[in-house]
């Protein structure tokens, strides 16, 4: 027989946050599909675009707070797709400079037209309440980084990249 599992409040919003989580990123991948992508390929076309500087592998899994050999994967899956190009830098030349083909900036272009499950989501919100939302999640954003500073002790532990 087994015994009864008490949580706390707040245990139960986290895993109410991950089968959140977990239902939006399934969502967003069924969507995107149509299209021929995934969430990380959106995320990471969208950053190299967006970014008024060079991209770098490193600099990317900072923005995603990614580990850099996941980014490096994912990078070099998107070049074979030719949704990416990587040159070497000219004056660094152990750094790889990441830029969009015509192929991902394309793709970027088609991704709003096929996204609806933002816009979906959202419209179940009032204008205050999600803007509350955005505020929340700031808020919690900023504490989880904090908290993954103090618990990262081991000072030759792989380092916290965001």
């Amino acid at each position: 027989m087994s015994k009864s599992v008490e949580f706390t409040e707040s245990q139960m919003t986290w895993i109410q946050l991950e089968i959140l989580s977990a239902i939006l990123h399934r969502a967003g991948d069924l969507e995107l599909a149509k299209i021929g992508l995934n969430l990380p390929q959106v995320m990471v076309l969208y950053c190299v675009n967006a970014s008024p500087e060079p991209m770098t592998p490193m600099k990317l899994a900072r923005l995603m707070h990614k580990q850099p050999h996941t980014i490096s994967a994912l990078v070099h899956r998107m070049e074979a797709k030719g949704l990416l190009k990587t040159r070497h830098d000219l004056k660094r030349k152990n750094w790889l400079r990441i830029s969009l083909t015509s192929k991902g900036e394309e793709a970027l272009q088609r991704w709003p037209t096929v996204t609806v499950v933002p816009d979906t989501l959202t419209s179940s919100l009032s204008k205050r309440e999600l803007e509350t939302l955005r505020a929340t999640t700031k808020k919690l954003h900023a504490v989880g980084l904090k908290l993954i500073r103090e618990m990262q002790t081991d000072r030759y532990a792989e380092p916290l990249l965001w």
